[in-house]
């Protein structure tokens, strides 16, 4: 592999402490050397990348994301979803196992990762907790960490019994694996498809409860307090209520390692988007409340909030184009995170720029124990996102590299525009030059 040099860009890297003016040199897909500008030594025979003007960080590590294979290909592939998760400055997603078959074992583990999927960035599978992901038998833990897998979960079906989700996070502390549960008692949601509040009575929508995910958030820090000398590791998936962030305030308050990740859906948009029935408004868990919109915003901004993942969930246009109560859950959000995250959070609310990124690859790389990725500092993985600060552009669905199209931030303003993907050395995403947006520039 041709070694890489990326000269002339301001390198922001959290994990490392560093924001600073530096050159980059990658070789064998590693980062190489670091140094001041036209200062490489290494550089000699490289491909050279000029990043003048532009941010150079680490890759962007998004840990939900729904990828569709195996079975579902008419929605998503890994191929194309992980071209979608590179144009978005992604160099790796962590995929869910609510495939068809459910990813619950390591032969699927490994038919994931294998070269024949076409991935453009890196994917790590996150197998199934239970058989079938039915809540009733676990799945070996040890093959499926064994074959890669970096986390367990049943995502979309959660672990409802107390003895089954207590009996999960004992055996995956053992090996030292993060659960992540999507929190939601679905006793209570049956035959919801948005939040319960004013905006459902007016639509004539039955309602999902806020306590539907704040009782299983509350019920799963407990039996982890309970098993506090096993030193489980619970993850919750899309925190959406105010409810539960409290509760994972609280648990972190206790010294107990209780996660979250909030999605740029849910810190801003609120349930008044669904409108008129508008199935790009629908997800699980829903939008909700503007009150629970502000506590996630709020949880974010003073660090209780770990990660910033998508969510990722691609569905076929038919499959959406019916009636709101019939059509599936979920939105696309690759190639939007970055651009909603520097538009919203850096811009309108001041965080400074290293800690929106860390939500998007120190800390998600933290969460799930990803060696060598999240940092740029010597000897680690060449997973880089080199993005100009200062582009101001809109996003347009059709332009997407998913299959799919289905998403709220169809035109919507988006800022920090990625120029160049890199992942383990290997350049997975060029922005093309008719692409460019206008207002480029450092902010």
């Amino acid at each position: 592999m041709t070694a890489l040099a990326i000269c002339g860009g301001r390198l922001v890297d959290p994990a490392a402490g560093v924001d600073a003016a530096k050159d980059i040199l990658i070789n064998d897909g590693r980062v190489a050397e670091i140094a001041g500008p036209g200062k490489l030594k290494g550089k000699n025979g490289a491909q050279i990348l000029d990043a003048s003007g532009l941010v150079v960080a680490p890759g962007l590590i998004d840990i939900h994301v729904h990828l569709r294979e195996p079975g579902q290909a008419y929605k998503e592939t890994i191929a194309t979803g992980t071209a979608a998760a590179a144009a978005g400055g992604f160099t790796s997603v962590a995929a869910m196992p609510n495939t068809t078959p459910v990813n619950d074992s390591a032969e699927i583990t490994r038919w994931m990762q294998a070269p024949e999927r076409g991935a453009q960035v890196r994917v790590f599978p996150v197998a199934a907790a239970t058989r079938g992901s039915k809540g009733e038998t676990l799945n070996d833990f040890a093959a499926l960490k064994s074959a890669g897998a970096v986390a367990v979960t049943d995502d979309g079906r959660p672990i409802l019994k107390d003895s089954m989700m207590r009996e999960t996070l004992a055996a995956a502390a053992r090996i030292g694996l993060t659960v992540i549960q999507h929190a939601e008692d679905t006793r209570m949601t049956q035959g919801a498809s948005m939040n319960l509040g004013p905006v459902s009575f007016k639509l004539g929508l039955r309602g999902m409860p806020a306590q539907a995910e704040t009782s299983i958030v509350e019920r799963d820090i407990r039996l982890v307090s309970e098993l506090r000398e096993a030193h489980p590791h619970l993850h919750v998936a899309h925190l959406s209520t105010a409810g539960a962030l409290a509760a994972v305030r609280q648990a972190r308050r206790n010294g107990l390692r209780v996660t979250s990740e909030v999605t740029p859906h849910h810190f801003l948009l609120t349930e008044e988007h669904v409108g008129l029935y508008d199935t790009h408004a629908k997800m699980n868990p829903p939008l909700r409340s503007a009150a629970d919109r502000d506590a996630m915003i709020e949880g974010i901004l003073d660090g209780v909030v770990d990660a910033i993942a998508t969510d990722h969930a691609p569905h076929a246009m038919h499959e959406k184009e019916i009636e709101f109560e019939l059509a599936p859950n979920g939105i696309i959000g690759l190639e939007t995170a970055l651009g909603l995250s520097l538009r919203w959070l850096h811009k309108e609310w001041r965080m400074p720029l290293g800690r929106v990124l860390g939500l998007l690859s120190a800390q998600p790389a933290a969460l799930l124990g990803l060696k060598g990725r999240g940092t740029l500092a010597v000897g680690s993985y060449g997973d880089v996102v080199v993005f100009d600060p200062g582009a101001e552009w809109t996003y347009r669905a059709t332009e997407s590299k998913s299959k799919a199209k289905n998403t709220p931030f169809d035109g919507w303003p988006m800022l920090g525009k990625v120029r160049y993907t890199v992942s383990e050395g290997r350049i997975a995403y060029a922005l093309q030059a008719a692409d460019k947006p206008v207002g480029t520039g450092a902010l």
